[in-house]
């Protein structure tokens, strides 16, 4: 499976993500600057965290134009999986292929800690490998985490199980201890955690490395030629 890891200027956990992909999950990846014009040579799209354009106007407003998110609307209409983490979640709710908003943290401080997660619902591509209910432990780091969406949205991520990961303890303030969404389709996924920062022990826990093992098993599951 080859992934693309999407680099904004501003961009700065775009190394994590390569690693996690490359050394520790084993995969093909390259860095794809933001104004590259087609993806299709790729399988799958990570968008990784960091401060995208300074962040200025808010997160992710900016890169939302670049040339590359025309692209990356297409992966996911073809279905391919497409991860935000941070300011990459950001900037899908911004292109419109997450529904909701990000505000300001409810401290109104920077939050850089390890947080425990459960697992809501382990029936996507980016969840398979993890037990329903399962506790697991990815960091954060982030000053506008709190997701905020309307009742009628709130209720629709709810039928829908469109909600895969929450906060066992809320350190943002997201409503609904949201801490990560998929799209209705499945293959668009956005989490304020950092999953690629937590894919060895020797960083602190590898809790994360099944998020991306997920994607690669149900990738390949998806493409088996059947005889």
């Amino acid at each position: 499976m080859r992934f693309a890891v999407i680099v904004f200027p501003g961009s700065n956990c775009d190394v994590d993500m390569y690693h996690a992909i490359k050394d520790e999950l084993g995969e093909e990846v390259e860095y794809v600057w933001h104004d590259t014009e087609s993806l299709d040579e790729f399988d799958g799209v990570l968008l990784p965290g960091g401060f995208s354009y300074g962040d200025y106007l808010r997160t992710g407003a900016i890169a939302r134009f670049s040339k590359v998110m025309k692209e990356v609307v297409k992966a996911a209409e073809a279905g391919k999986p497409v991860l935000g983490v941070c300011n990459g979640f950001q900037i899908l709710l911004e292109v419109g292929l997450l529904p909701g908003a990000m505000r300001r943290n409810e401290s109104l401080s920077f939050i850089c800690k390890p947080v425990e997660l459960i697992v809501e619902n382990n029936q996507t591509m980016f969840s398979g490998a993890y037990q329903q209910g399962q506790t697991i432990t990815v960091p954060v780091a982030h000053g506008e985490g709190n997701y905020y969406c309307d009742e009628e949205t709130l209720a629709e991520l709810r039928a829908n199980d469109q909600i895969v990961f929450t906060y066992k303890h809320n350190p943002n303030g997201s409503l609904a201890d949201i801490a990560g969404i998929v799209n209705k389709k499945g293959n668009v996924l956005g989490m304020m955690p950092h999953p690629e920062r937590a894919v060895d022990e020797l960083l602190g826990g590898a809790d994360g490395l099944k998020l991306f093992q997920s994607i690669v098993k149900a990738w390949r599951e998806s493409h088996v030629i059947k005889a």
